[in-house]
């Protein structure tokens, strides 16, 4: 010991040494004129092979520096606050920074860090809830694994896996232009600014077509390849979190098209959903595109509002889903000669609770992450919203499965609580704690009656209810913000202003004028109060006042879905069966996807009797 100790005790002395040095150096950066006019001695690298550079001079003397020109062509440093903002050490001591030398902290200087920390607290807050949001996958791989049979597993556990890379690259070729590159010229509130930095500036593209004297956006057109054009870090960093959710709704579809869904097909699907059908009806909501200025356009509330994405996400996967598993056909043996079906189970019910616990954790990141903004204090009413609809659904599950099964099924507890998240998903941020719960235990109920429907009624065949999950409750999501929201959060938002006072209402919409921000000036300076989004029955809950409209924007936006995704989806599920075929072939699927298809098996060491398939007529 007291060898290796000696052997330790020189290197680790040299590098305290030149710690101590370093902060030697910093200090004396701080106290020191901002730009000396000789150079100082370099630091001499006291660690063998590491050499400080010297300081440049500075010939101007004491004048600041000028910022290098930006080759993007927007002011430098407008991203992070000033250019001024990377050149104080100490915030407190302004001798380094202010150009008259005084020892004294300007306003200009105040301000400016205080934006710096506002959009770099955003920052982070949208980079590790996109994390978060990242990890669900490892979620939603373990829930569809395990409602699965065991001769499939690999199969299924690797679509689930690949399909996080292919959609990426697809969302990153077009999908992110189409989606996101008119996003600055949305509907907004008046004041609004992005959270995370003014670079979103980037991202004024729109494709739009003028009708009944309005504009109607359509498409994006900034942002292809995330080129150099767009080399920021706010437009990077809204491209991972939406990026996250595009995944999201790429996976549904895995998990209802499981065990007879060929791969090389699937890897075309992969690609397209990300380039193509969920970033063009994201465009519409999320992007500024047609359904988000229903509002400023037609009166009908703040236009279509989806917080999280109800719509966006979980419903335009649900709906692929559903046209995948009817174009795809049932799994062999699911239906007998009777046409009644019959019980296909999964082989691992802990990989199902285990991963609906990730999926209800990644959900925070899903829906609180959606203020976009760490500085937005609201998360925290969201992150409890969410919180509560999950234990209602998976409460009204387990309740209504008792009182018509006699025997609650873990697998659909499981699902009975992801219900509940998708359809607090679109209404977390604009509805009450008792709200919550009530959509909670309605979607929880919803999910079981719909997964019999479709499983008894319709003779759609899906492995893990991902339909009822997230198309029939992300339906209901959608509409649940013209019904329970309360009018607490979310002024201005689509740039509609529905300001009230003493039972009288007045509209003022953002069109950039001078004449709507005065307009706006004068009524809240007199006492009219700004209410957020409001549903049908928003004063049941706090609201002020009703809005039927909120809910005929809902409709309309759940119809859009469902006639754009469930169109556009059985177009390319045909034509992609031209180039290789939907479906694995009849002796794969009967002996199990793993092997044939994938080259392994998940449980190479186990004889896998598939004792509880039904036989295969």
């Amino acid at each position: 010991m007291k060898t290796l100790m000696r052997k330790t005790a020189a290197p680790l002395a040299a590098a305290l040494a030149w710690l101590a040095g370093l902060g030697g150096l910093v200090g004396a950066q701080e106290t020191a004129p901002a730009h000396p006019t000789t150079a100082p001695d370099p630091v001499p690298a006291l660690l063998p092979g590491l050499v400080m550079p010297a300081l440049a001079a500075n010939p101007e003397g004491d004048k600041p520096r000028d910022p290098l020109p930006d080759p993007l062509g927007y002011v430098p440093g407008l991203n992070g606050g000033t250019k001024l903002d990377l050149q104080w050490p100490v915030p407190a001591d302004a001798r380094s920074v202010n150009p008259d030398g005084q020892d004294a902290v300007s306003m200009e200087e105040l301000v400016n860090n205080v934006a710096h920390n506002k959009v770099s607290i955003n920052m982070v807050w949208v980079l590790v809830t996109g994390f978060l949001v990242m990890f669900m996958q490892a979620g939603f791989a373990l829930v569809e694994t395990g409602l699965c049979r065991a001769k499939h597993a690999a199969h299924v556990m690797a679509t689930t896996f690949l399909v996080y890379p292919l959609g990426m690259l697809g969302f990153w070729v077009c999908g992110f232009a189409f989606m996101f590159g008119g996003y600055f010229n949305g509907p907004v509130a008046i004041g609004w600014q992005p959270p995370f930095g003014q670079g979103l500036q980037l991202l004024n593209g729109e494709f739009s077509v003028e009708l009944f004297g309005k504009s109607f956006g359509l498409l994006g057109t900034k942002g292809f390849f995330l080129n150099n054009d767009f080399l920021d870090s706010s437009v990077f960093a809204l491209f991972l979190f939406q990026m996250v959710f595009m995944d999201t709704a790429a996976t549904i579809p895995t998990g209802a098209m499981a065990e007879r869904w060929s791969f090389k097909n699937f890897m075309l699907y992969g690609g397209w959903v990300g380039a193509l059908c969920y970033p063009i009806y994201g465009n519409w909501v999320w992007g500024g595109g047609w359904l988000a200025q229903l509002g400023v356009n037609f009166g009908l509330g703040h236009g279509h509002v989806d917080f999280a994405g109800s719509s966006v996400v979980h419903l335009t996967g649900g709906i692929l889903a559903l046209v995948g598993s009817a174009t795809l056909g049932p799994r062999l043996g699911k239906y007998g000669s009777d046409r009644k079906p019959r019980a296909m189970r999964g082989h691992n019910v802990p990989y199902v609770l285990l991963g609906s616990f990730i999926l209800a954790f990644g959900w925070f990141g899903f829906n609180a992450g959606s203020t976009l903004a760490g500085t937005d204090n609201h998360a925290a009413i969201i992150a409890v919203n969410t919180m509560l609809a999950s234990a209602g659904g998976a409460l009204g599950t387990t309740l209504w499965l008792y009182l018509t099964a006699r025997k609650p099924d873990p697998t659909m507890i499981c699902n009975g609580l992801l219900a509940g998240l998708v359809a607090i998903t679109a209404s977390c941020a604009f509805v009450s704690s008792l709200a919550a719960v009530l959509i909670g235990l309605i979607s929880g109920v919803l999910v079981v009656l719909s997964v019999n429907f479709l499983d008894q009624v319709v003779k759609i065949d899906d492995p893990v209810g991902a339909i009822s999950v997230h198309g029939v409750c992300g339906i209901f999501g959608t509409l649940c913000v013209g019904i329970f929201a309360n009018g607490s959060y979310g002024a201005g938002w689509g740039g509609v202003h529905t300001l009230f006072k003493e039972g009288a209402i007045q509209t003022v919409l953002n069109d950039g004028t001078t004449e709507a921000l005065r307009k706006y000036a004068e009524l809240t300076t007199a006492g009219w109060m700004d209410q957020g989004v409001t549903g049908i029955f928003g004063t049941a809950f706090g609201a002020n006042y009703n809005d039927r409209g909120q809910l005929t924007a809902a409709f309309i936006a759940v119809i859009t879905n469902m006639l754009f995704v469930g169109i556009s989806g059985f177009i390319w599920f045909k034509v992609s069966n031209l180039l290789f075929p939907l479906r694995s072939s009849r002796q794969d699927e009967l002996d199990g996807l793993d092997r044939p298809e994938m080259g392994v098996e998940a449980y190479p060491d186990y004889h896998l009797s598939d004792r509880t398939s039904p036989p295969v007529q």
